[in-house]
């Protein structure tokens, strides 16, 4: 008979590397916050102003590049928090498509995975 779900040890296995994903995440959303919060005074008060316009459009273009870090990294935040809602659920590991138990090989690599590779592919074409 095939599974239908994880078992509660399983799901426990899963809440630990989505926990320990999640720990990894919000410090390095912190981080990116931090270096476009505190990206001001570089110390070119002296230097050209040739050089400090130069500077200041490379300092714009990576707090651009920052922001743009900071929203994919908040997003994927968001996911893993919404997978350690399904091990709550109990639905955890489901393919939203199929239905079928995703392969825990996936779901370790992408523990906020809630298609299967077969699914996922199908979606693709």
């Amino acid at each position: 008979m095939e599974k239908t779900r994880y078992s509660d040890v399983e799901l426990q296995e899963f809440k630990a590397i989505i926990l320990d994903k999640l720990l990894t995440a919000k410090a390095d959303y912190e981080l990116l916050r931090s270096t476009i919060t505190h990206s001001e005074s570089n110390g070119t008060d002296d230097t050209s102003p040739t050089f400090k316009i130069l500077e200041e459009g490379a300092a714009t273009l990576s707090k651009e590049e920052s922001g743009r870090l900071a929203q994919r990294q908040q997003k994927f935040i968001q996911h893993l928090e919404a997978a350690l809602v399904r091990i709550e659920n109990k639905t955890y590991g489901l393919c939203r498509d199929t239905g079928k138990l995703i392969p825990k090989e996936r779901l370790k690599v992408v523990p906020h995975a809630t298609l299967s590779i077969e699914a996922k592919d199908a979606g693709v074409k």
